[in-house]
């Protein structure tokens, strides 16, 4: 009975890594996404206000916590950036918020 049980054991272990619905996969592809995000946080990080001297992370417009990473394909990706404006009624944050980029 013990040696069925391990035998299963191993089976479904095996079943859950081919799927991709293992721990040790789901971590991986984690901290892929996690990497990627930094990727584009310290891309937009650096921009500047054009009405301020001052960049956006200067200006606490956006953190390394606002980027977050979905893989939808292998070699394609949705990239979320939530912003604070600098101001409750900037005009502009309606358009920088439905703004998007293809790449």
């Amino acid at each position: 009975m013990e040696m069925i049980s391990g035998l299963l054991s191993y089976t479904i272990a095996k079943v859950l890594l081919l799927s991709g619905l293992s721990n040790r996969n789901n971590a991986r592809k984690s901290k892929k996404m996690e990497e990627k995000a930094l990727e584009v946080y310290d891309i937009i990080r650096t921009v500047r206000d054009p009405e301020k001297p001052n960049t956006l992370e200067e200006l606490d417009v956006v953190s390394e916590d606002s980027v977050e990473v979905q893989e939808i394909d292998e070699d394609e990706y949705l990239i979320i950036i939530r912003f604070t404006p600098t101001v409750p009624h900037c005009s502009l944050a309606t358009l920088i918020g439905i703004g998007h980029i293809h790449g």
